[in-house]
């Protein structure tokens, strides 16, 4: 031991001496390869240069001792370890991170350095890239689904009037690619405070509530720089990442080496080309992971990562690193029936499971909240917290299952739509559409009490002690003989127990209002799709193509204005409303109702409400 430490503060000892990099020398015509010390340096500071370099070696050797016992020590240990967590440095300077739109060529081998700096990487043992492979894939997958998986990166749009949007080209990881844009458009449209001060090299956004004029829409959307989608990326993933790992550390999975032993160097198709992910092998030859501790340090590494995000593997990769943050064992344990394949047959779409762990931290299959008793100890999980951004289901709409209200009211207004094949983007630039009055704040208590006794799945009803209960917690004071009836025939159904509460008076925890007026709203919404789609050359979605101009390929964003009647009327009223002479003018200039099948979607938020648009309509599929 005294004799390595001795050949290490040689080596320091020479290294001190030697001229410094990149640095010109001190004049005269000298031969090539010829050495210079560093001019004009005191002896003082020479020495203090010597210290300093000898006590950075001592610290290397102790680091990569301490790393080399770590991984030694945990090499039989459960999935759940997965990659040890390594203390990183919160001192460490971020002066040098930008995040540049840079080549992909010049990216790789000089984020390398980056990477380095911040921690080594750790690779899975052959069992857990086994189980790691089995749970995402299984064993009867297709090659046609490893296709769309392996070739699909994290990339924005080029088309300027879409340059918010992360573009799919494969089929299959929409589901991944969705969550994250939904957590791109966050911080773009509102610029939370949590992440802008992480990395001094990205100034701090001010944060934006709610636009007072729809050219600060256009200015978001439209002709983005680099830097700031890149800066937005970055703190999305990040932020998912954390959140998976109960926001204690962020596991990034990156691409090791195509041979296994020489660091990713060249052009994206140099490095990317030949790397091939068929089996749990390949997954333990080419994964490099690497764990964080601190925002600080996960940011700055997955800046340095974004060249292998954006390559063919990045939705894989990103896949990947959710679920080693959130360990193996614990997304198993999340899962209803964790033997199925987190990617379904047989057409490799992204499962709920997989959506929910990137909104709310945990691979659980169902939307509704909370979880649900089966009877015999068996239960059914859905969401337990509240969310950042939703999510909304066509299925919904068709009754196949019920969207609990942590994922209908998110934090903010962004949800990941679902529907039968596909998942899409709907927004809105105004946190007000989310705004509920007093009564609505009153039925969102009262649902919420009420579902929670419900144990059908959502099936809408209860049963007589769970009305009890309902009734008690949320004060409602029924005369005895309407609860007679409502609990007549052993169970009670929401309508039923609903219309009761719009005939009871506010005084005694009832919700009837005499105006008809209460909750109407109008508001704008706005729809992305990433799937591209081929439309004329330098148009916007429309369908008419001048010339010989040739189609060009681009995500599809629609912009919906939307319009919730009140909601506290009959039904009878709101299919007729009777108008005064002076307003048929104004009621005629109204467009009429459009449909699609995102406003069904829309309609599980908002029941009842109208949307319309202009060009084509918006797809979900």
């Amino acid at each position: 031991m005294a004799d390595q430490e001795d050949e290490g503060m040689k080596m320091a000892q020479r290294l001190s001496t030697s001229p410094e990099p990149k640095r010109s020398k001190p004049g005269g015509n000298s031969g090539a390869g010829e050495e210079y010390p560093a001019p004009e340096e005191s002896p003082e500071v020479k020495n203090r240069r010597i210290q300093r370099e000898l006590m950075a070696a001592a610290a290397e050797k102790r680091i990569a001792a301490a790393a080399k016992n770590a991984s030694q020590m945990n090499n039989d240990s459960g999935k759940d370890r997965k990659v040890p967590e390594k203390r990183v440095d919160k001192d460490v300077s971020f002066s040098s991170i930008a995040i540049k739109n840079s080549e992909p060529e010049k990216d790789i081998k000089s984020n390398e350095a980056v990477i380095s700096k911040v921690g080594s990487s750790q690779t899975l043992s052959e069992k857990e890239a086994e189980d790691l492979f089995l749970i995402i894939f299984g064993k009867n997958f297709s090659k046609n689904i490893l296709v769309q998986w392996c070739n699909q990166g994290i990339s924005f749009s080029d088309d300027p009037e879409t340059s918010m949007g992360l573009v799919q080209h494969e089929g299959g990881p929409c589901g991944v690619l969705a969550a994250i844009q939904a957590f791109v458009l966050k911080y773009l449209i509102f610029s939370t405070e949590e992440f802008d001060g992480a990395i001094p090299s990205m100034p701090r956004l001010p944060v934006r509530r709610a636009p007072d004029r729809e050219c600060v829409a256009s200015e978001i959307l439209s002709s983005l720089s680099e830097e700031k989608r890149s800066r937005a990326l970055v703190k999305s993933m990040a932020e998912i990442l954390f959140s998976c790992g109960h926001n204690k550390r962020a596991v990034i999975a990156s691409l090791n080496t195509v041979d296994g032993n020489s660091p990713l160097k060249g052009s994206e198709d140099e490095v990317f080309g030949k790397v091939s992910i068929e089996s749990g092998s390949d997954l333990q030859k080419v994964l490099a992971i690497y764990t964080s501790n601190s925002t600080v340090s996960a940011l700055r590494m997955l800046d340095a990562m974004l060249p292998v995000f954006r390559s063919r593997f990045g939705a894989l990769l990103f896949l990947i690193s959710a679920l080693l943050s959130r360990g193996l064992d614990n997304v198993q344990e999340d899962r209803d029936d964790p033997t199925q394949p987190l990617v379904t047959a047989p057409f490799g779409h992204a499962s709920q499971e997989i959506v929910n762990l990137l909104l709310s931290g945990c691979a659980v299959a169902n939307v509704f909240d909370g979880k649900i008793d089966l009877g015999g100890g068996m239960f059914v999980k859905g969401i337990t917290t509240s969310v950042e951004v939703g999510f909304l289901n066509l299925l919904e709409y068709l009754n196949f299952c019920k969207v609990g209200q942590y994922l209908k009211c998110p934090r903010w207004p962004i949800w990941v739509v679902g529907s039968e094949s596909h998942y899409t983007v709907l927004f809105a630039f105004d946190t007000k559409v989310q705004d509920e009055n007093e009564l609505e704040n009153r039925e969102a208590q009262i649902r919420r009490a009420f579902d929670a006794e419900d144990q059908s799945g959502g099936g809408g009803f209860i049963s007589v002690e769970g009305f009890h209960k309902v009734v008690r917690e949320t004060n409602i004071n029924f005369p005895p003989e309407k609860a007679d009836q409502l609990c007549s025939m052993g169970f009670i159904v929401w309508s039923e127990f609903w219309q009761a509460l719009l005939e009871l008076d506010q005084s005694s925890g009832g919700v009837k209002d005499s105006t008809g007026l209460m909750g109407k709203k109008v508001f704008t919404l706005y729809h992305f799709n990433g799937i591209a789609k081929a439309t004329p050359s330098g148009t916007s979605g429309s369908n008419q193509a001048s010339g010989n101009e040739s189609p060009i390929q681009r995500p599809r964003l629609t912009k919906l204005k939307v319009s919730v009647p009140p909601r506290w009327t009959p039904e009878e009223f709101m299919a007729v409303v009777p108008v005064t002479h002076g307003e048929v003018d104004k009621l005629a200039e109204v467009p009429k109702p459009q449909h699609a099948p995102l406003v069904d979607c829309i309609r599980t938020r908002w029941p009842r409400s109208i949307c319309n648009w202009e060009g084509d309509a918006p797809s979900i599929v």
